[in-house]
This record gives structure tokens, C-alpha cells and sequence, in this order.
């Protein structure tokens, strides 16, 4: 306790640089530890469900010509079916997506919230359990038009106690009202499956669920006997095959169908992308906290002089190594403390950016077992911190407190900054790879125009309203065109099979991007290769346009020669009777979702006008410019019409920016990290300029009366500081070439690593380091050599 005290006064003393030390190793561990946690957190992902290593997904698998592909998706009975037909299957669910995710829903009283909501099979619980806080879950999903609701819907909506019976509707579909049936307890922020209502799978049609081949739209999960090894059950997934599918068929069609099953921990931990980022988000926070620490060793060694006198006259007062380690594990500890606190302290008042850009609350951070690793991370930050600092105290003789000591340790101070600079130099090289290939993806031109475009979802509107609200839309003198769609090129629409009359082959999947309305190519500005694009006035129903890729493939796998204009197609799921379509018109293919996963498949449109397939899902606005105010007047328009529906316009161009938001937040993370970096590398740059003016105060002084000028002073130091700085910087920016070079690797279009701009990045840094020292130098360098002399 004494030592504590003594800890205590000291803590204001003139020179200790207390504040300095404090504040910078509290900003380091704040960031590191943060980044620690979500680090944590994503490792964490379906840990809470039990036996969550026997829990399985279900993934379909096509083998045609000799390559092989996987979906995570499967047909109705393929679940059901291998817990009945394959004996070391414990239990097996299935679920479906009905609408989109967080979509709105309207109770009676026209209360709106929003919920994503699943179709699921009575069995969805004994794979994933979840308190169950009312109701029986095995009945609610065995009666159509009931779900369960999560615990914060059912508070939104009036109480846990006061909602089962009460119903709302979907906004998309007003016609099938659903009941709560009970409630359950929230999924937990790291399940790579999340859903605020989980409805009756019996309301599908039949069909549907107990289809064998065909309609994959179900995710399917299993979870096997303890002691199973999850390859043992292949043979038995393919007898179930043959005992209920038509292989010969499948056969005949050239593709072999095949099941695997994948363990949960695959579908979140062990993805490439999330482990590639976990590496990252790791050595972000190692490179932060190894920083924080040695810029407080640095400040340390930079104030040791001051203190050699003190721990000198503790000595010849009879203080042994005990009570001299006493007094700094004490300063060491409390100095830890404060930073922790202050750390916390920045963590709460940025609390809204920390869980934006690690896209998790504080609370599913900071959990029970992460708070314990965090623990063990301050211990150790703790030994280092009071370890070194503790053996050079030691080391000082008693003879300090009767003469000069000016005992520099510069080489520990020159290596501490050599490990500053390779850091500093890794991060702002990194952070400007990083923002490059952010602003190329926002700015990379997909093939086709949404500058000024603005789109809304019309689903659950009848056509009529949407006739309505094109016709006063097309009346406004702010909009230039109108126009409607079914799937919007950002998204990844479901695939259909492509057939020719009389032949069973299926030659290939493409991305069925279903029915367009009039003007759409033309709006979009999407290049009409060949043909022409679908007529207005004119019977289009038996009508498909194709993208060039199309085309290729169609001459590749059926030796299609010359034009490809008024040859027939058939398109599964459209093609009821055996349809055939015509090819009335040839476009340039155009990226459909995004750089990071782009569908590579040929693409295909269909007619929506009124000779047409489908309703529009997403009207197309083009403005003529945009503004808040032209916005304004869009949804003034759309309110009118379509008064029943909660309908906004939203910007393309911002929905596009969103599928690159992960990027974003690495980005900003990184510039955050790199700047906490610069900052506290130049505080111990800044209190090593001073410590080594000061020591070599005198030889200044002398070179200054010799005739040396202000300008060779500053060259002096400059020069000195180079020595490190010149190669550490070299290799700060070969390790992020490296990083860079890794991190680029999963988009599919990327930037050109550039040798200038990494040399550029080194230049910036080494600009600034060298600036710090002129400034902190200059008073030293203009300054009376007489004082120094007289000082000596």
C-alpha cells in the first residue's frame, strides 16, 4: 500500500511524462483490445448451440463434364428424407426465406415493424434450440398461417405475456394474415442464422415440401449420432437417391446429383473471407498494443536520467531490489489501471462507431469468456510494462546520487523506434491499397448506367397501382425515363436450366433475372448487341433476350452457328408445356451482384409488359437530376398511389456502395489503427528528439561555437534519425505489399499494386517523422551556445 501511495504523488511529478505514457498506451489497448473482441466474437459463431460439432449443413452438388460445383440449398424432401431413411441422422430440419430480410409487417391496428422472417418444419428446434419463454414451438410450426416470434418482437408489439393470438400481415402480402403462436428467446448476435419469426412450413404447398428433384429452395440441416463420421453416411445419402430420384433421367440430361454435408463451423468460422479478416483484425490489434507498450517503455527510458538520482538515494537509504521492484510494479500497475479506465472510457463515448464498423454490440463483445483472454492480454501487457522498466532501474549504481549520470540508452530508444516505424510505414501503405480498391468498386463501371436511377420495391401492389404510379411518374418534368423489373443487377438472382427442343440435356444454369418492363434496356443503358430489345405494343410473352455470354455457350455445348436470332430456347420453370422462347434480341453481358462475387452465368430476361410473365417487383426511376427535393416529389407520387403500402424510393447508387460496406469498415478501421499508430510513434519520436538534445547538448553548443549553423544542427539530427527511419519504412511497406497483394486476391476485378504509390506511402511518413524532429529540434539548434556551455 505504501508503494501504492508513493505510486499516487507521483503521478503529477514534473518530467515523469506520466500523461503521455498514460494516454497513449490507453488508446492503444482500447483499439487493440476492441479488435481483439471481434476478433473473438467471430470465432465464436454457433457456439451456443449444443453439440453444435454434430450439426450439419446439407449442400446439393452437381458433377457435369467432369466439373463439380456445391449450393447450400436443397429440394423439399431431401431432409425428411434422410432422417427417415438414413439411421445415423439424429434429427433433421428444413427452412425456407419468405420475403426479404428485415422487411416490414403490419398488425391490425397498422403498427409497422420489421422482421425477417423463416418457414421452418417441427423439428427446427431440436437442431437449433432457443429458450422457449411461451407456447410449444412443435405445434405453433405444425398449423399454417402461425409462427413463434422472438422476444424484442414481442416487446415492440406489447409484451412477451400479451401477443400470442394476436396477427399481423407481411406489407408484401396483405392477403395471408399470421398468428403468434408464442415467443422464443433472441438469437445471439453470432449465429450465422438470424430471424425475428419463424412461421409454419406446413403452409407451403405440398408439393413443394415433398418434392425429391427441383424447387431447391430449402436449407436443409441434420444432426447426426454422437460418434459419426459425417463421410460414413455418403453411401447412404446416394442409396436414398436411387430409391427416390430418377437417376437414369439425370443421366440421360448429362449432370450426376450428388449431397454433401458440411459442418456448421464451416459456414461462418472456417469461410476464407471471415478467417482472412479474423488475420488481419489480429494483427491490427498486436501492432496497436505492441506500439502503445513500447512507446511507454520509450518514455520511460527517455525519463530514466531525471530519475537516476532517486532510485540512487532509495538505495543508499537501504532499499533492496524487493522494495525498488515494489515501487515500479506499483507505478506500473496504477499507470495500467488508468489507461484501462480511460480506455474503457473511449470506448463507451465512441460506442456508436465501435459497433458500426465491427458491425456487433458491446455487450456480444465483450462476453464472460472474451473478457478473460482480454484479462490475460493486460497481465501480460502488465509483466512487459513493469519488466523492463524494473531492470534498469535496478541496473543504476548507488555513485549516481553523488555525480553526473548521463547514461543514454539510445540503442534501446533507436530500436523501439525502428519497431514504431515498420508498423506506422505497414499501415498507411496498407490503408492506401485498401481505400484504392474501395473507390475503384464504387466507381467501376458494371455495364450498365444507375447514375441518377432510383428504384422501389412494389411487391405485395396490385398491377393497377403500379400501372398508376409509372403513368404519374412518367408526368414529372424532374424524371427522365420509367421503367420496372423483376431482379435488380446487384442482387444474385436463382438460376434455371437451359434446354433446346428435342433434346433432354440440361447444358447449362444461368441467372434468371425474370421479367422487364418497357424502355428497360434502354434506361439502363444496357448495349443491344444484336436484335433489338423488346418492342412496346407488341406480343413479346414467347419473347427472351440473352447476353452475349448466352450465345458462347450455346455454341459451345450444341454447335450453334450464325446468328443466334429467332433460334428457340427452353428455360426451366418458365417453360410449362414445353415452352419455347424465341430470341428476339442479344445484350452485352453486365455484372450481376457484385466485384467481390460476381454471377459468372450467362443471364437471361423475359417480358413483363402487359402481354407479359410476371408483376413488376422494382419500379426504375431515371431523373434528370438528382436532389433531396426531386427525391421528395418521386415518393410524393408513390404515396398517392400506392397508399396501402409503406413504399420510399431508394437511391441505386447507395445500394450498390452497401455490398462493399465490410470493405468500408475495414478501411476506416485501418485508418483509425494507423492513425492511433503515427500519433503514438511520433510521441516517443518527440520525446526521444528532446532526450537527445538535451544529452548532446554540450556537443551542440561546441559544433555551434566552431561555427556551425542552425541549418548542419538540424541536418545533424535529421540525419541521425534517418538511419532507422530509411529501413524501417522499407520494410513496413514490403509487409504491406505482401498483405496487400493477399487481401486483393478475393475480388474479382482489383487494382494494379503500384511500386510509386508503396514508395509514396514510405515518403509520407518519413516526411512527417522528419518534420516532428525539425520542429522539436529548432529551439535546441537556434538557441544561446553560451546557456548550454554554462548548463554543463
Amino acid at each position: 500500500m505504501k508503494n501504492f501511495q508513493m505510486a499516487l504523488r507521483s503521478l503529477f511529478k514534473k518530467g515523469r511524462n506520466n500523461g503521455i505514457k498514460i494516454l497513449a498506451l490507453a488508446v492503444g489497448l482500447a483499439m487493440g483490445l476492441v479488435l481483439i473482441a471481434k476478433v473473438c466474437f467471430e470465432r465464436s459463431y454457433d457456439n451456443f448451440y449444443p453439440d453444435n460439432e454434430r450439426i450439419f449443413l446439407v449442400k446439393s452438388g452437381l458433377n457435369k463434364d467432369g466439373k463439380k460445383d456445391t449450393w447450400g440449398q436443397v429440394s423439399g424432401a431431401i431432409a425428411p428424407g434422410m432422417k427417415a431413411e438414413i439411421p445415423e441422422v439424429e434429427h433433421a430440419t428444413r427452412y425456407t426465406r419468405i420475403g426479404a430480410t428485415g422487411e416490414l409487417i403490419m398488425t391490425p391496428e397498422k403498427q409497422y415493424y420489421t422482421a425477417t422472417i423463416l418457414l421452418a418444419d417441427t423439428s427446427f428446434f431440436d437442431i437449433f434450440p432457443r429458450p422457449i419463454l411461451i407456447g410449444n414451438p412443435k405445434d405453433v410450426l405444425a398449423r399454417p398461417g402461425y409462427v413463434m416470434i422472438s422476444r424484442s418482437l414481442a416487446e415492440k408489439m406489447g409484451g412477451v405475456g400479451n401477443v400470442v393470438g394476436k396477427t399481423f400481415v407481411r406489407d408484401a402480402n396483405r392477403n395471408a394474415p399470421q398468428t403468434i403462436g408464442g415467443v422464443f428467446e433472441d438469437i445471439p448476435e453470432n449465429s450465422h442464422l438470424h430471424y425475428d419469426a419463424l412461421g409454419s412450413l406446413a403452409g407451403m404447398p405440398e408439393w413443394s415440401t415433398t418434392n425429391w428433384l427441383g424447387n431447391d429452395r430449402y436449407i436443409a440441416y441434420v444432426k447426426l449420432v454422437p460418434g459419426t463420421d459425417p463421410e460414413s453416411i455418403a453411401p447412404a445419402l446416394r442409396r436414398m437417391q436411387e430409391r427416390n430420384q430418377d437417376m437414369e433421367a439425370l443421366k440421360k440430361a448429362g449432370v450426376d446429383l450428388f449431397y454433401t454435408v458440411s459442418p456448421l463451423q464451416d459456414i461462418h468460422n472456417n469461410n476464407k473471407d471471415v478467417k482472412d479478416m479474423n488475420n488481419m483484425l489480429l494483427l491490427l490489434a498486436v501492432i496497436l498494443i505492441v506500439i502503445a507498450v513500447l512507446n511507454y517503455i520509450l518514455v520511460v527510458i527517455s525519463t530514466l536520467i531525471g530519475r537516476t538520482k532517486e532510485v540512487a538515494v532509495h538505495k543508499c537509504y537501504g532499499a533492496s531490489g524487493k522494495n525498488i521492484l515494489g515501487m515500479i510494479l506499483s507505478e506500473s500497475l496504477l499507470h495500467l489501471l488508468l489507461a484501462l479506465l480511460l480506455g474503457a472510457f473511449l470506448i463507451i463515448l465512441f460506442k456508436g462507431k465501435v459497433e458500426e464498423l465491427l458491425s456487433a454490440s458491446l455487450s456480444a463483445l465483450f462476453t464472460a469468456p472474451t473478457l478473460m483472454i482480454l484479462l490475460g492480454i493486460c497481465v501480460l501487457v502488465f509483466g512487459v510494462t513493469c519488466l523492463v522498466p524494473t531492470w534498469l532501474f535496478l541496473r543504476i549504481p548507488v555513485a549516481s546520487a553523488f555525480r553526473s549520470v548521463k547514461e543514454s540508452k539510445r540503442y534501446w530508444k533507436l530500436c523501439l523506434l525502428f519497431v514504431q516505424f515498420v508498423a506506422t510505414a505497414y499501415l498507411v501503405a496498407l490503408l492506401i491499397t485498401i481505400s484504392r480498391q474501395y473507390n475503384s468498386m464504387i466507381s467501376s463501371d458494371p455495364g450498365y448506367a444507375y447514375e441518377n436511377l432510383i428504384f422501389c420495391n412494389t411487391r405485395g401492389v396490385s398491377n393497377q397501382e403500379c400501372e398508376r404510379a409509372m403513368d404519374e411518374l412518367r408526368r414529372l418534368p424532374q424524371v427522365a425515363m420509367v421503367s420496372s423489373c423483376y431482379e435488380l443487377p446487384f442482387g444474385y438472382p436463382s438460376g434455371n436450366n437451359v434446354r433446346i427442343p428435342g433434346d433432354d440435356r440440361d447444358l447449362f444454369n444461368i441467372a434468371d433475372m425474370y421479367s422487364v418492363g418497357d424502355n428497360y434496356f434502354e434506361l439502363m443503358e444496357i448495349p443491344v448487341v444484336e436484335g433489338q430489345a423488346f418492342r412496346p405494343g407488341e406480343a413479346n410473352a414467347d419473347k427472351i433476350m440473352v447476353s452475349r455470354k448466352f450465345v458462347d455457350l450455346m455454341e459451345k455445348t450444341v454447335g450453334w452457328t450464325g446468328s443466334a436470332l429467332g433460334k428457340g430456347v427452353m428455360i426451366s420453370e418458365h417453360s410449362g408445356d414445353n415452352q419455347v422462347f424465341t430470341i428476339c434480341g442479344v445484350f452485352e453481358d453486365f455484372r450481376i451482384g457484385s466485384l467481390k462475387g460476381p454471377d459468372t452465368r450467362a443471364s437471361v430476361f423475359f417480358y413483363e409488359g402487359k402481354s407479359g410473365l410476371t408483376t413488376p417487383e422494382n419500379i426504375l426511376i431515371k431523373m434528370n437530376e438528382m436532389s433531396s427535393d426531386n427525391l421528395a416529389k418521386v415518393n410524393d407520387i408513390l404515396t398517392e398511389t400506392m397508399p396501402d403500402k409503406v413504399v420510399e424510393a431508394s437511391v441505386y447508387k447507395m445500394n450498390l456502395a452497401r455490398q462493399y460496406q465490410d470493405d468500408r469498415d475495414f478501411r476506416d478501421s485501418i485508418f483509425i489503427s494507423g492513425i492511433v499508430t503515427l500519433i503514438i510513434a511520433l510521441i516517443g519520436l518527440l520525446g526521444y528528439t528532446a532526450d537527445e538534445t538535451n544529452r548532446r547538448g554540450r556537443e551542440i553548443a561546441i559544433r555551434k561555437v566552431n561555427g556551425a549553423t542552425a541549418f548542419s544542427i538540424l541536418r545533424m539530427i535529421s540525419r541521425d534519425i534517418s538511419y532507422i527511419a530509411i529501413p524501417a519504412l522499407a520494410i513496413g511497406v514490403a509487409v504491406a505489399y505482401i498483405s496487400a497483394s493477399g487481401w486483393l486476391e478475393k475480388f474479382a476485378e482489383r487494382i494494379h499494386l503500384s511500386f510509386f504509390i508503396f514508395i509514396g506511402a514510405a515518403l509520407f511518413v518519413y516526411v512527417i517523422i522528419v518534420g516532428c524532429v525539425l520542429v522539436r529540434a529548432w529551439n535546441v539548434a537556434n538557441e544561446n551556445p553560451v546557456d548550454s556551455l554554462k548548463a554543463e
